[in-house]
């Protein structure tokens, strides 16, 4: 008799729960303003020279599989982004976007049972990867009453009290919070790593999407000579959601990484290619350096412009406050519940949804109960009718004194 394993119950995505629902109201003739799904493709059209480059690909019939690893000068480009690590080719696998990775990370290293840190708020998929591979997540804390700052000695804390620890995995820029982690901070994560003999993961893929000038410390600059995974990929900068293309760089030549960089080779052979004129467009997208760098530049602009705007917004209001992104392009903010008489996240999702046709993701579904994340990639028109709707929604289901 058929049976669904008990592992399946994990393969959820909160982000992508309520399409049912939309899909229903848009058969209806409605029209939705949809600020849950970060994909810049849709405001900030894949750059020209990318697109040329997937169309030569095509027409020179550059269509059959690559090597499993993905084409080999793509992965010297992607090596090259992070020439301070003294990585190579072939320490880079393509992956099928950053999803890809994760999965073959957590295939690669848990058994039922073992356990890994994720840094909370996180991206929703690191637990649900993690989960499904029979992993138990362990919260590493960041303080949004100290501006999303990581605590550092929790974490620490949680690291030396868990058992069968594999990994810890961060997002830099966070998704959902826009906090940028600095060299100390990175430093201190790389201590605990050490300090507990585990591989210390960070995702990277909105690298390049930091504002006020900041400037961005790849985990690969500061973990030289630990165990470490860099993964990234062409989504959100490049703005190539649909390409899916990602990549997992594995710089270190320890026993530990050795081994994991082979059995991601292994895994790649399994599902034998990513997308071939993808990688072709990729190399393109990385390799004209000038061409990036406008482009990059001109969203970085607009992003940060858009997100500051609906930042201030959302701080005039009675019953939501967020902590200003520094990063990404997410607004993660914390609705005062006590002041409403609707329950929690998940019901205000759901009745923005139904009642107001905006659709956002529920904190709860990033670990962080009362919180309510908006993407802030569309323009500044579209943020701000959103969230004045929302302020409205609000007002008027505030609790009766």
């Amino acid at each position: 008799m058929l049976g669904i394993s008990e592992r399946s119950k994990y393969s959820i995505n909160p982000i992508e729960e309520t399409n049912s629902a939309v899909k229903l109201l848009e058969l209806s003739g409605k029209k939705i303003t949809k600020l849950n799904i970060g994909d810049p493709a849709k405001y900030f059209r894949t750059p020209q020279y990318i697109i040329d480059a997937y169309i030569s690909a095509l027409k020179d019939g550059k269509t059959s599989y690559t090597t499993a690893g993905g084409l080999y000068p793509l992965r010297e480009a992607v090596a090259a982004e992070y020439k301070e690590s003294g990585a190579n080719a072939d320490d880079v696998i393509i992956t099928s976007g950053v999803s890809e990775g994760l999965m073959f990370l957590n295939s690669i290293v848990i058994n039922e049972g073992d356990s890994a840190m994720v840094m909370r708020p996180y991206y929703s998929m690191y637990n649900s990867f993690l989960q499904t591979m029979g992993g138990i997540p362990v919260d590493m804390n960041l303080d949004e009453q100290n501006g999303w700052k990581l605590d550092i000695e929790g974490a620490s804390k949680a690291a030396h009290s868990s058992k069968r620890l594999k990994y810890m995995i961060i997002a830099n820029p966070n998704n959902p919070t826009g906090t940028v982690f600095g060299r100390n901070d990175l430093s201190e994560l790389v201590d605990i790593a050490n300090d507990n003999d585990i591989v210390i993961v960070s995702d990277e893929i909105y690298d390049h999407l930091v504002f006020k000038g900041q400037k961005f410390t790849s985990l690969a600059d500061v973990a030289k000579g630990t165990p470490h995974i860099i993964l990234n990929g062409a989504s959100k900068a490049l703005a190539a959601t649909g390409f899916r293309i990602g990549y997992a760089l594995i710089p270190e030549h320890d026993k530990a990484s050795d081994a994991i960089r082979e059995k991601f080779i292994e895994y790649s052979t399994m599902r034998l290619s990513a997308n071939t004129p993808a990688q072709y467009a990729v190399l393109s997208g990385l390799t004209e350096r000038s061409e990036r760098e406008r482009f990059v530049k001109h969203m970085v602009k607009e992003v940060e412009d858009r997100c500051d705007y609906a930042s201030k917004l959302i701080n005039e209001s009675k019953y939501m406050k967020v902590v200003p992104p520094k990063g990404a392009f997410y607004l993660f903010p914390k609705v005062d519940f006590k002041s409403l008489s609707i329950k929690d996240d998940k019901e205000l999702v759901d009745l923005l949804l139904k009642r107001e046709l905006i659709l956002l993701s529920r904190g709860s579904g990033f670990g962080a109960a009362s919180h309510i994340r908006i993407v802030g990639l569309p323009e500044k028109e579209i943020l701000g009718d959103a969230i004045s709707r929302i302020d409205a929604f609000l007002g008027k289901n505030r609790r009766a004194r």
